[in-house]
């Protein structure tokens, strides 16, 4: 391994041999944004006021993976009632969340980097009718020149905040992609940013860098077979945003580091690492020494954390599912005692659950996540589908064949239409289970799919 400083300076420089030689460099912008976006702290603040001032008191985040994981930390770090994250396509939780808003005083944030992200672009087609095509409650965050920022011209949206090119979208937390819902949602963007850029600034340093620390000792652990990553839990979450920050950028290649919210440390395979949140506000250096030192991680795995190169296939098979017309089949397939039976040293169990986000299912799904811990003694991680599928799908697919996946899907409910879709949203929330779970089986994935009556 080079040394300490060696691996500092070459980042810092972007160079991109300290990993693969390949294109790094080109995804490095990150190491330089909350320095740019302290110099829109204005801007950010003006649009805040602005939207407030015409009445739109409440703010409804349509994003997906990067664009929606670090809004979703802040508005519960910060407890932003105004503010609301929409990344399920499940039409019960669209519904719920159509109950909970008054339209007419509702500002819709649409955030993709590609601007071709399909839950967003349905979300947003789906309320713009449900506004009557009313421009001045919508605003797009996405990167320059995206398909997203050409409608949002077309329709006349209140503004499009454009993001920064080289920075991908796990690691756009101090980006657009977070700072403008947190304005908008009354946070204090530049104390979250002057953290940010504190921290960056310890990152440089040789001695007492805090992301290097971090980034080694996941490395080193990793390197002892201890690739499980155990993160505290903290009162905004914390680790829900951290979760696609280490599994997308290093499960490839068939290695990579398995984040575990809220799992005992207990156990060869992990490490236990604790969020430095002294304070609301450290939130922003928190995401930028995590960033960091996921970079520095994969000095040691030797990959390319920028790259998400098996994400795309649960996408294809999605599209594969949807363009036969028919309504997916989610039929019962193993069972969790088949599933465990197969559990071995060193492996994890993932609960893959394509149903509506509520505190209800949340104890649901802990209760099934529970039962598999004690029965395998492995550590087990949860996610909601489809959010998953833009987080750790890719270590799910790329990462090594250590785990157990119990998918985990309700029958829908009822249709709800997209605005010029051939499908509506329950069956594009049964293809996504459709698509993941075909894409897993191919790759030779353990995997069963249960219903939630069931469990």
């Amino acid at each position: 391994m080079p040394s300490r400083a060696e691996t500092v300076d070459r980042i810092w420089e972007r160079d991109p041999t300290v990993w693969t030689g390949a294109d790094e460099a080109r995804w490095l912008g990150w190491l330089e944004e909350p320095r740019r976006m302290r110099e829109r702290v204005g801007e950010l603040k003006a649009f805040a006021e602005g939207s407030a001032a015409d009445g739109l008191d409440t703010i409804v985040l349509l994003g997906m993976g990067g664009s929606s994981l670090a809004p979703e930390v802040l508005r519960r770090t910060f407890s932003a009632r105004a503010l609301h994250v929409l990344d399920t396509t499940h039409p019960t939780a669209i519904r719920a969340l159509e109950e909970q808003i008054d339209l007419d005083r509702t500002l819709f944030v649409s955030a993709s980097k590609s601007g071709s992200t399909l839950e967003t672009r349905s979300h947003t087609d789906y309320f713009w009718k449900k506004t009557r095509g009313n421009g001045a409650q919508f605003a797009a965050v996405t990167d320059p020149g995206s398909q997203l920022e050409a409608l949002a011209k077309e329709r006349g949206f209140r503004s499009v905040f454009q993001g920064e090119p080289t920075i991908g979208g796990r690691y756009s937390a101090l980006s657009p992609f977070g700072m403008v819902p947190a304005a908008l949602a009354g946070i204090d963007v530049d104390a979250l940013l002057a953290s940010g850029e504190e921290m960056a600034d310890r990152c440089r340093r040789d001695d007492g860098n805090p992301g290097y620390e971090l980034g080694a000792a996941f490395g080193s652990g990793w390197s002892e077979g201890r690739d499980k990553i155990c993160i505290a839990d903290t009162d905004g979450g914390f680790g829900l945003w951290a979760e696609q920050l280490i599994a997308e950028s290093t499960g490839k290649q068939g290695k990579g580091l398995v984040p575990a919210p809220g799992e005992s440390a207990d156990g060869p395979d992990r490490q236990w690492v604790v969020p430095d949140l002294a304070e609301p506000a450290s939130l922003g250096g928190e995401f930028f020494r995590w960033e960091f030192a996921v970079a520095v991680a994969a000095t040691w795995l030797e990959i390319n954390p920028f790259d998400q190169p098996d994400v795309q296939a649960a996408k294809d098979k999605t599209n594969e599912v949807l363009a036969t017309g028919r309504d997916p089949s989610l039929d019962r397939e193993g069972s969790m005692e088949e599933l465990v039976a197969q559990a071995g040293e060193g492996d994890y169990a993932c609960v893959q659950a394509f149903v509506p986000p509520s505190e209800e299912n949340d104890r649901r799904i802990a209760r099934i996540a529970g039962e598999l811990r004690s029965r395998t003694g492995c550590v087990v991680t949860h996610g909601y589908g489809p959010r998953y599928l833009h987080s750790t799908g890719q270590l799910h697919k790329g990462g090594p064949n250590t785990g157990l996946f119990l998918q985990v899907v309700d029958d829908g409910g009822e249709e709800l239409a997209i605005p010029d879709k051939p499908f509506g949203f329950r069956r594009l929330i049964r293809a996504q289970a459709a698509g993941d779970f075909e894409s897993l089986k191919e790759r030779g994935r353990r995997v069963a799919r249960i219903h939630l009556e069931d469990a």
